[in-house]
């Protein structure tokens, strides 16, 4: 049986990444089964918890015990709240089973006494579970246990996240580059300025493409004069090739002055 001590009061993470922020809000899904199994107290502070730090909480039949989706990533977790030494392999059969189905899955036990401990340690050997496949998370009371799924599931969620962003900034700077190079080659051409290379980009797009545009279609779809249409379409294609290895060799610069720019320093 748990243990029959009242659960203490709820409070939100306190450092500055708290959970409590609204950018950091996720779902909590609990399976209904694992809810029977506790007492209400600790269902409500659960709850409670999970209200203080933003999260919506869900009573779900699922085979894991927790799933939060934080951030756009889902973590699974299997809650072990009263470890039975005498029954170990019920617990472990779950783990195995679970651990195939998840990408991200955890297992927290509570083990408040060194008898526990001691045979969680054995057990865990016994069955040959390999390091890290899944996360076993030992913690001495059910409380604490609750708050390092959170911090977990938040966690894994921030870093999703911050993948993300990364990933798109990473790709905006790479097209603000690649515009950057297309202005560069494109006002090359005697007489073009940045305005009329913003709107054969816009209109046409591709060097290769403006090579082949007729002057009547540049000044349909641009407004560009009529002399400066006539000075494009003249251009024969071994002048579209050049531009074309042109705008190659300053991409493939800036992608090398980039990487220089990241390598490390040394100290001396």
């Amino acid at each position: 049986m748990n243990s029959k001590r009242n659960c203490r009061e709820p409070t939100p993470f306190s450092n500055a990444s708290s959970l409590s922020n609204p950018d950091c809000r996720g779902v909590c899904l609990m399976g209904i089964t694992w809810k029977n199994e506790q007492r209400p107290s600790f269902i409500n502070f659960i709850s409670s918890f999970l209200n203080a730090n933003s999260f919506r909480l869900n009573f779900v039949p699922i085979a894991p015990d927790f799933i939060f989706n934080c951030g756009g990533l889902s973590v699974a977790f299997l809650f072990v709240t009263n470890w039975d030494c005498n029954d170990t392999s019920s617990i472990f059969s779950r783990v195995q089973k679970l651990n195939g189905q998840f990408a991200h899955f955890y297992v927290v036990v509570t083990l408040p006494t060194k008898e526990q401990n001691d045979s969680f340690i054995r057990s865990y050997f016994k069955y040959d579970m390999k390091l890290g496949k899944p996360t076993f998370v030992p913690v001495q009371d059910l409380e604490m246990g609750f708050e390092k799924i959170v911090k977990i599931a938040h966690a894994r969620g921030m870093c999703k996240r911050q993948d993300a962003i990364a990933k798109l900034r990473s790709e905006r700077e790479k097209s603000v580059q690649g515009m950057d190079v297309y202005l560069k080659v494109v006002t090359s051409i005697p007489g073009i300025d940045s305005h009329d290379a913003n709107a054969l980009n816009q209109a046409i797009g591709s060097i290769e493409a403006i090579a082949k545009a007729s002057k009547e279609y540049i000044l349909e779809n641009t407004d560009l004069s009529a002399e400066k249409a006539e000075k494009i379409t003249r251009l024969d294609s071994l002048s579209f090739c050049i531009l074309e290895i042109i705008e190659i060799f300053y991409w493939r610069l800036n992608v090398k002055v980039e990487k220089f720019q990241q390598r490390p320093r040394s100290k001396g």
